[in-house]
This record gives C-alpha cells, sequence and structure tokens, in this order.
C-alpha cells in the first residue's frame, strides 16, 4: 500500500478530516507505532508543536527521535531526498517544521514513509487540525459558524482557513494592506465549497463572529521586518473593545506565543472565553488522530 503524506491540512478530504478529529478524542487509540520509531526534525525551534509530537508518538507506542536542523544540515551535509530516504529505513514516520514548505515536498518525493508538515513557511496543518478539534468540543456542530481572522494571512491562517471550508465555516480576514491572502489561496478554499471575505477594518472581520483568531505580527524568520510590520498592524490589536463586537458567546484563538500588548491584550487571550489552552493541549490530541489514521492502514494491511 502507497503511504499518505500530510503536507497541508486539505490533503485530506472533508469526511477524513472527521476521522482524524475522531480518532483525536479516542479514549484508546491504536498504538500504530508500537516498538517503532518517528523521526521529528526541527529546523525551527519549538515548544507545543516539539511536546505534542513527542507525546503523540509516545501515546501510539513509538519512540520519538528529536532533531535539530544542525544535526542533519538538510542541503549542506546531505540533501532533504538523502535525508529522508535514511530517515525512512529507522521510521515509520518523518514529521518535519521547516523553514521552506519545498523541503517537505522534497523530503515526501523520497520518502517511503509518511511525511507529515509540523510547519513551513506557507501551512501549518497540524495546528488547523487542533484548532478545529476546539472548536468542536466547545460548539459541537461548525456547519454555518462565523470566523474572524485579524492579522497577517500567513502560514497559521492559510491552514486554518482550508480547515474552517472543509467543515463548513465562513472566514472572514481583516489583513493590512500587502498582507491579504493570495489570490492563488483563495482560490484553493473555494474549491472547497468556503469562501473568505477579505478587509482592512478589523471591525468589519469581528462582528457578529463566533470565533475571533490571530497571531503574531511577526514571526520566526521574520525578524528584520518586525518594525515595518509593528507599523502596518498597529490599529489589528485584538483588545477587549474589538472582541465585544463579536457575538456574546464568542470564543478567541491563538496559536501561541502571544504577545500581550501587541497582538492581543492581555484581557482577552486572559479572559474567560479564551479557548488558547484548550487549543494548546489539543496540539497534542490533534498530531496523534493524524498519526494514527496515516499509519494504521499501513499496519493492517496484508
Amino acid at each position: 500500500m502507497s503511504v499518505r503524506h500530510l503536507l497541508e491540512v486539505d490533503d485530506l478530504t472533508p469526511t477524513e478530516l472527521v476521522e482524524v478529529l475522531d480518532l483525536a478524542e479516542a479514549a484508546d487509540p491504536p498504538r500504530v507505532l508500537d516498538r517503532r520509531g518517528a523521526a521529528l526534525l526541527f529546523e525551527k525551534p519549538s515548544a507545543r508543536t516539539r511536546n505534542a509530537a513527542e507525546m503523540a508518538v509516545v501515546d501510539l507506542g513509538g519512540h520519538p527521535v528529536a532533531m535539530q536542523g544542525g544535526e542533519v544540515g538538510i542541503d549542506v551535509r546531505e540533501t532533504a531526498e538523502d535525508l529522508a530516504r535514511v530517515l525512512s529505513g529507522f521510521h515509520a514516520v518523518i514529521g518535519a517544521r521547516v523553514f521552506a514548505h519545498r523541503t517537505l515536498v522534497r523530503m515526501a518525493g523520497a520518502a517511503s514513509v509518511p511525511v507529515v508538515n509540523l510547519l513551513s513557511d506557507v501551512a501549518h496543518p497540524t495546528q488547523a487540525l487542533a484548532d478545529i478539534l476546539t472548536l468542536r468540543q466547545h460548539f459541537g456542530a461548525l456547519a454555518g459558524r462565523r470566523l474572524a481572522w485579524v492579522g497577517d494571512a500567513n502560514n497559521v491562517f492559510r491552514s486554518l482557513s482550508l480547515a474552517a471550508a472543509m467543515v463548513g465555516i465562513r472566514v472572514h480576514a481583516a489583513c493590512p494592506a500587502g498582507f491579504g491572502p493570495p489570490a492563488d489561496h483563495l482560490a484553493r478554499v473555494a474549491d472547497l465549497g468556503g469562501e473568505v471575505t477579505v478587509s482592512e477594518r478589523p471591525e468589519a472581520a469581528v462582528e457578529g463572529a463566533d470565533v475571533v483568531s490571530t497571531d503574531v505580527w511577526t514571526s520566526m524568520g521574520q525578524e528584520d521586518e518586525a518594525e515595518r510590520r509593528r507599523s502596518a498592524f498597529a490599529g489589528f490589536i485584538v483588545d477587549q473593545a474589538l472582541f465585544d463586537q463579536a457575538l456574546p458567546d464568542a470564543v478567541f484563538l491563538h496559536c501561541l506565543p502571544a504577545h500581550r500588548g501587541e497582538e492581543v491584550s492581555a484581557e482577552v487571550v486572559d479572559g474567560p472565553r479564551s479557548l488558547v489552552w484548550a487549543q494548546s493541549e489539543n496540539r497534542l490530541h490533534a498530531l496523534r488522530g493524524l498519526l494514527a489514521f496515516l499509519l494504521l492502514p499501513l499496519v493492517v494491511a496484508p
């Protein structure tokens, strides 16, 4: 049986996404990694992703082997393709958190085991799965809900907007000029039956929303843009005044780490309608569900 990779959340069908979420909540997850290894490569440092990935592997009976980028030297010591082939010989799955999405594409092209995107410059699918899991646990049915995104249409936004389309959530994004979603991404959302309404006014996006989500203004690797971004994003803070324009029972999401006083106020991120801590813990459960989904067919295949 051929292996499947997960480089973006829409590598799953909507039905398969629900299967992953169901596996994420399974009381007794299948031990698809029993006495098997999982290679976890981190070109970018991580707190939530590394802890979630290592513990997900343990929950599935496996042994996680985490490596920093300098330990393997992709395209310095050996090519991404050669590394994928080597790791495939030791492990049942490869998870990688990389700077360039193309690195993942190359690894997936050479690997003989599933490759999972733990973050790249264009996508963060495991975060999107955790977000949708969190919302499903809170609201139950998700179709027809409205999610407001405030800030940069970055990798987190792209994966979340795709996942939202797959479960019937409408997305309204407020982004400064020059920081909105590209046309090809909007077309990709439309192909899933979704739609992203884009505005440069946070109030327009948040009004009547069930969910308000944001992320840092400057991600790792963008430090030289910090001052320019801080100026461009002035007025895009999710403070209590903005959050109050959402529905009375609206909830707040943030993938963390949060910069209180910059993209979100302490009053909102630490407030009673913030789901960020459940969202963070669900990184573990969502990734466990995804790994079980990808590996179970390989374990039971004749």
